[in-house]
């Protein structure tokens, strides 16, 4: 499984450059000061197909977590994009488990289902959000099967979401599930279950501002509800960033369907560094 944003480091050589002229009478040589290496504990990244129904049906999972690192730990759900459950979404859960963390990628569609066209993904995540009872079912499956692997501290259940998901994990919050916090991207806000009292996890909202598929009105109202019921919420814009800077697909899929998608490695990289201090905050450093 591959791993998104991945830093690269580059080794720095020292060249010791002799002078042309006369080498000076007893030199000496000069002490090396002594230097620290720093060693990283080994990270191995278990990853595990897993099965789990919630009525008549079966979905299809992906849970990745550091089988080097003891103890229980947090867990996240993470929920994908309405493309369904790609591989995307399964290295979002990788790069969580190399945080420390034990992620679940969630299969709100059912068998695993994908879209390969803007026209089907909009059928599939209407039907989630035109059947919240349904979908809550299907989203509590999936936090009961993450809250019973052997893993995971039962009590630290977050859950993260990218577009479509995004707006499934703001409506699950709304419903009151019992999650620690939300962190949506790329995500409307404009959601089945409205914010109310019932909502107890913490919020963080990541979208670019030039998101069309995000209004400046259902911004203002999100805002407004939220403040009305005075529940912790950040949310936070990337100027010049559009749909889908997250995921380095969107940009070919954007061109490809004339769409305004596009990836940007910067607030991509901004934005994951800002969902690490969401969950440290919660959890403390894993």
């Amino acid at each position: 499984m591959k791993n998104l944003n991945k830093t690269v480091g580059l080794a720095i050589l020292a060249i010791a450059i002799t002078s042309c002229g006369e080498t000076p009478q007893n030199t000496e040589k000069a002490e090396q000061p002594e230097t620290e290496v720093e060693v990283k504990e080994e990270v191995k990244i278990m990853g595990e197909e897993v099965t789990y129904t919630s009525g008549d049906t079966e979905m299809k999972g992906y849970v990745a977590y550091d089988e080097s690192k003891e103890g229980d730990r947090p867990g996240i759900l993470v929920v994908h994009e309405w493309w369904g459950h790609t591989d995307y979404v399964r290295e979002r859960a990788d790069m969580l488990a190399e945080l420390g963390y034990v992620a679940l990628a969630v299969d709100m569609y059912g068998d695993g289902k994908t879209a390969e066209h803007p026209d089907d993904a909009k059928k599939f995540s209407g039907m989630v959000m035109k059947n919240m009872d349904k979908s809550q079912a299907k989203f509590q499956a999936a936090f009961e099967m993450l809250k019973n692997h052997p893993q995971v501290a039962d009590e630290k259940i977050s859950a993260i979401g990218y577009c479509f998901g995004g707006s499934v994990i703001l409506a699950m919050a709304n419903a009151g599930m019992d999650l620690d916090g939300v962190a949506a991207f790329h995500s409307g806000v404009q959601v089945p279950v409205e914010p109310s009292e019932d909502l107890q996890a913490e919020v963080l909202i990541q979208n670019g501002a030039d998101d069309p598929f995000v209004s400046d009105e259902s911004v203002r109202t999100f805002k407004t509800k939220m403040d009305e019921i005075d529940k912790p919420y950040e949310y936070i814009e990337y100027p010049g960033v559009v749909h889908g800077y997250t995921n380095p697909d969107a940009t070919a899929n954007g061109e490809k369907f004339d769409l305004p998608l596009a990836y940007d490695a910067e607030a991509d990289a901004k934005s994951w560094k800002k969902l690490q201090e969401f969950l440290n905050r919660l959890y403390g450093e894993q």
